[in-house]
């Protein structure tokens, strides 16, 4: 799993002690966007039940104020079910909290052969009031049934989630 962080200063002219352009955590402007993490995976995930697992799609950042907000951005890839008429789920979480589900019942279509729906994402702006190091993370689990397995990633291809640290 790679990370990439941007380093804000990079091309920046002028007196900028900071990356969010200002003189210190007093003068960040609502909005401004103060770091940006990226992840991807291509990692095959796959579950055949109807209890959440980790999909190895994760980010972490740390947020330089507890005031500051992060937007979440997810591209989760080649979401399939392999088998009878089961659905797959994805969840995104902060840590061991469920944020949000983006996505229900994908790949059913009522029959019992392979379907490969494509990809499916989420934006999320999220307020985790710390500057710990916060990591975020997707889930998947089966809809419908245990009976038939649930995939993303399937056949290595790349998910990925971008984190954005945004001044309150």
């Amino acid at each position: 799993m790679a990370f990439a962080t941007i380093d804000m200063t990079k091309g920046i002219t002028g007196v900028t002690p900071t990356a969010n352009g200002g003189t210190g955590a007093a003068s960040y402007a609502p909005g401004k966007i103060l770091q940006i993490i990226g992840a991807e995976t291509s990692t095959e995930t796959s579950s055949s039940s109807t209890t959440y697992a980790d999909t190895s799609l994760t980010a972490t950042i740390t947020p330089s104020s507890a005031s500051s907000k992060i937007l979440v951005l997810v591209h989760q890839t080649s979401i399939m079910k392999n088998s009878s008429d089961n659905g797959g789920k994805l969840q995104l979480l902060r840590g061991s909290s469920a944020l949000k589900m983006f996505e229900n019942d994908f790949g059913r279509d009522g029959s019992s052969g392979l379907n490969i729906v494509g990809g499916t994402g989420i934006v999320y702006l999220d307020s985790p009031s710390t500057t710990s190091a916060t990591t975020y993370k997707t889930q998947l689990a089966c809809s419908v049934t245990a009976a038939a397995s649930i995939v993303v990633q399937h056949n290595s291809s790349v998910s990925t989630m971008t984190l954005m640290e945004v001044s309150a």
